[in-house]
Parts: C-alpha cells; structure tokens; sequence
C-alpha cells in the first residue's frame, strides 16, 4: 500500500475543525425508480441521450443505494469527521407535494444509522439539482409556488430528522440551478432563458427563506444554512472594459445570492447589467429571504478570469488545469473568504463544503496514483489555512467528493472521486488522495 506523507505547510488547524468528504443523491445513489421514488428532472434530462456527453444516465450511477453500508464503511477507515450528502426529493415526496414516501425515508433513516454507529456526522442538503419531475411539469423553479412546496419538504425532513443531523443546508449551488439548469441548457430542465434565469434565481432564494423558516418552526436543533458556489473575478488586463467586466461578474454570482440574504436587496451593479431581465420581486419578498443562518457553505473551484478582448484572453493558469479545465488557483480561497468577511459583517461561521478536482484516474496494479489531486487539495488547504489566520471564521472542510460518480452533463468521463468506482462491477479503490487525506486527518489529531 502506497504510504504518503507531506504535511509541510502551516497546518495547525483547530483541534475541532471538522474534517470530511462530500457527495449527492443523484450523481451517487442510483435505483431510480426503486421503492416508490418519482422521476426527477435529471431523469428526464438523461432521456436525451444528447444532453449527456457519453450517453449515460444515473439509473445506476455508484448503487450507493444498495451499497451505502460498503459507503460509510470506506468513510469510516477514513477516519472523517462527517459528510456531507444530499436528499433525493423525489425519493421521499415522489411528486414533490402530496404523499410522502415512507420506503424512501426508510433508506435515509438507515444511512443516518450507519453514519451514527459510525460516529460520522451528517450534513445534509436538501437540494442538490434534482427537482421532482411533478413540479417541473406545474412551471419548476419558474413557478414561484415551487418555492412554498421546498418549504413544505424542509420541514418535514427537519420534524423527521432535524436532532440526527449536525446541519442541514437549504440548497447546493443555486447559481448553477438557475444559469445552467434555465440560462444556458447545460444542466436540467434544459431551457435557454436569460430573463427565466433570473427569475428562477429569485425563487430559489425566496423558497431558501422559506424552508429556514419552516425548519425553525419544526425546532430543529441542526444548523441550518446554505451552500453557494463563489469565486473572486479577476479582470485580465487593467483596462476599463476587463474591470467593468470583473466588477459585474462578481456582483451577478457571489453577490447576487449574498446580498439578498445578508443585506436585504440584490447589487445594484447586477441589477442595472440585467435591464429589462431582473426579477420580479413582491412585497416582503427580501423580509423573508434575510433569515439569520448558523452557517455558510462555500464551494470553491476556481475563480473567474475576466477578458473583453476577441478573442479572451486566457487564464494564466500557472498551476495548470483541472480535467474539467479549470484553472488551478487556490489563491483564489483566501481572497474570496476576505473579501466576504469584509463585506459581510453578519458572516457566520462558514465551512468549505466542496473543494477537489477531476482528474483521469486508473487502476493500476490494484492502485490509483493520483499526486494532481493530493497536491490540490494540500495547496488549498493551505491557502484555506491563510485565510483562517487572518480571522476568517472557517469551522471545516468537505473534499469533493467521496467516490467518482456521474458528473451530470459530463456523465461517468470526469472523475472526481478519491475513492475511484469502476462502474461495470462497482468495484471501490481508494486512491493515492484517500490515504494521503486519511494520513493528514489522523496527523491533525495527533496534534503534528
């Protein structure tokens, strides 16, 4: 077994911090129809096999549906602190309004049971991209009635669940939901709307308030927030046009999501840029949207590198590149969280709920050899570390992601796992990155 040790950068984290790995119910979980679960909208994407990159689909997916035991038991000789998994909606609400789904609730109380034996904690998320396919047919996330359904799911898992789980997170990633899902037709439901983009970006927002209010009325215990996708923008050149460009850029992602929940409006900037496409907003709207959260989930992968030129000019990438073609920049960390914690006096604690990289992993000789990843996620580890000296309040760490898994648009051909699946036996390998990630979590213990 290949033994791995290289812990030479400022690593004292705190004693407490929580150290985990993360994954969602759709890109894992697999049995798709099984017991009672509805369709989502990525079932339905799937159906045409042109919005897949290989052709795939997750009716399999890693079986972690048949196999989360194997799962928990792999998160276990890990020797993390929690995880960080996502609830499949249409599981256990097969329509998202109406019935709920006992067989699929069941399968969630016995994952939550194997992660407990375990002494794992749980952080749950309630949406991670897979709407039921019954509420995408009533108008999805455009239909601003999507927003009080949510509500209505967060408080039933929190009256079910709500003192099993050490924090609960409204949603994953909204930006993607609504650019991807509604502005560009990447990601589920397909459609290619600008103005519905936006729109959708404001109900998901309202539908987070919503379900923070729902969940604090059924005395949930667990901490409740949300996990946003962010990055810094950074303009190319010093020219007018790259700077606009940046100062836009960071106004219509980060704080687009920031601003309404901890200031009460969106950016002005973002909303002159969007003209005629900003959002219909009702009255109280913000009022309910501003609810206090206990935390703030940050994903973190790359930032934005702004050009105007035709062609853009592109990132340095001096790091290199992902497998996903992104530009390795952890620098890119420390100045997000700093400029947060400027911005926003009401930070919470936050925890990085995703961080990793694809990389095009194989088997070889019953190993995966994976040093890109390893030093990926030590280089952000210490960048996180920086910021954290410099009085960021950051509670934890959830590497993205456990296993390789479907990788939505981009299907099974992008591995982001540190636990590599062949999916034609679902054989699990833990790579070099595991047991360099087990070694670094049992250091920190130890108080190396």
């Amino acid at each position: 077994m290949t033994k791995i040790q290289n812990f030479d950068f400022n690593n004292d984290f705190p004693q407490d911090f929580t150290w985990g790995v993360a994954t969602s119910s759709f890109q894992i979980e697999g049995a798709s129809s099984a017991d009672g679960k509805g369709p989502s909208i990525w079932d339905t994407f799937c159906l045409d096999r042109a919005n897949i990159k290989d052709g795939s689909d997750g009716t399999v997916a890693c079986d972690h549906y048949h196999r989360y035991r194997e799962d928990v038991g792999i998160l276990s000789s890990l020797g993390v602190d929690a995880y960080r998994f996502s609830m499949a909606w249409a599981r256990v609400q097969p329509d998202g309004k109406g019935a709920w789904n006992e067989a699929g609730f069941g399968f969630y109380d016995r994952l939550l049971d194997e992660l407990a034996a375990n002494d794992i904690r749980a952080h749950l998320t309630l949406y991670h991209w897979d709407l039921p396919q019954g509420l995408q047919d009533d108008g999805g996330w455009l239909n601003r009635d999507t927003a009080h359904r949510f509500a209505d799911y967060a408080h039933e898992v929190a009256r079910r669940f709500g003192k099993r789980i050490e924090a609960i997170a409204t949603h994953n990633e909204p930006w993607c939901t609504a650019n991807l899902g509604y502005g560009n037709a990447q990601f589920a439901p397909g459609v290619a709307d600008l103005k519905q983009s936006i729109q959708v970006s404001h109900h998901l927002l309202l539908s987070h308030g919503l379900a923070m209010r729902a969940m604090r009325e059924a005395s949930s215990p667990a901490k409740l927030g949300i996990v946003l996708n962010q990055w810094t923008a950074d303009p190319a050149t010093d020219s007018q046009a790259d700077r606009d460009m940046a100062a836009f850029e960071y106004a219509r992602s980060t704080q687009w999501f920031m601003d309404p929940i901890f200031k009460g409006h969106y950016p002005e900037l973002a909303l002159r840029g969007h003209g005629a496409n900003a959002p219909q907003v009702r009255d109280g709207d913000f009022d309910i949207i501003r609810q206090k959260i206990d935390f703030l989930g940050c994903n973190y992968y790359f930032r934005s590198w702004c050009s105007a030129a035709n062609p853009p000019l592109p990132a340095p990438a001096r790091l290199g590149t992902t497998d996903m073609g992104w530009e390795i920049h952890p620098q890119g960390l420390p100045e997000l969280l700093l400029k947060l914690k400027e911005e926003y006096p009401e930070l919470p604690p936050v925890y990085i709920t995703e961080n990793g990289m694809a990389n095009p992993d194989t088997v070889s000789g019953g190993q995966v050899h994976d040093p890109e990843r390893i030093a990926y996620v030590r280089s952000h580890l210490a960048a996180l570390k920086e910021a954290m000296d410099k009085g960021v309040d950051v509670r934890g760490y959830f590497l993205w992601s456990l296993l390789d898994n479907f990788e939505w648009n981009s299907g099974y051909s992008k591995r982001f796992g540190i636990v590599h699946v062949d999916y034609a036996t679902q054989q699990r390998t833990l790579k070099d990155s595991a047991l360099w990630y087990r070694e670094f979590i049992a250091a920190r213990r130890a108080g190396a």
